[in-house]
């Protein structure tokens, strides 16, 4: 589906969307490039695990997608922004940050490890960079 003129996107916390959907938008996206989409299995755990996930529509077709875990307390990581490349630079990759941290309310902490191409993004939509954080790389 073509992008359509004006602000006809919706924003939903309460679609369910299924495995195949969530790979769709990580190819559209290219965040696909940094995500197991070869393994629905592995896709499939990921997105029900996820402690909410907010994503975007333009009628019928998903074009963006935030996943959080959170604690509800202190701390949430923002796991996958991902925007259908036709409809970047919409402020669709704003708008889902915006409700992601809305949901989690002032007491909670957003972080994220962004992808390298991205890092530039998240300092224009209010984001803190951050250099002190550490990783165990997974083996697999």
């Amino acid at each position: 589906m073509a992008p359509t003129d004006g602000d006809d996107i919706s924003y939903t916390r309460d679609r369910a969307i299924s495995c195949a959907e969530f790979k769709s938008i990580l190819d559209r996206s290219g965040l696909a490039a940094r995500r197991p989409v070869s393994n629905p299995d592995r896709l499939g755990r990921m997105l029900a695990a996820y402690t909410f996930v907010f994503t975007a529509w333009d009628g019928d077709e998903l074009v963006g997608i935030s996943t959080v875990w959170t604690d509800w307390a202190f701390s949430a990581y923002l796991a996958d922004l991902a925007v259908d490349r036709a409809y970047q630079r919409r402020g669709i990759g704003r708008r889902l940050v915006e409700l992601s941290k809305q949901a989690l309310g002032p007491e909670v902490t957003l972080i994220l490890l962004s992808a390298p191409d991205a890092a530039n993004y998240y300092p224009k939509i209010g984001m803190e960079r951050f250099t002190d954080c550490f990783l165990l790389r997974r083996s697999q």
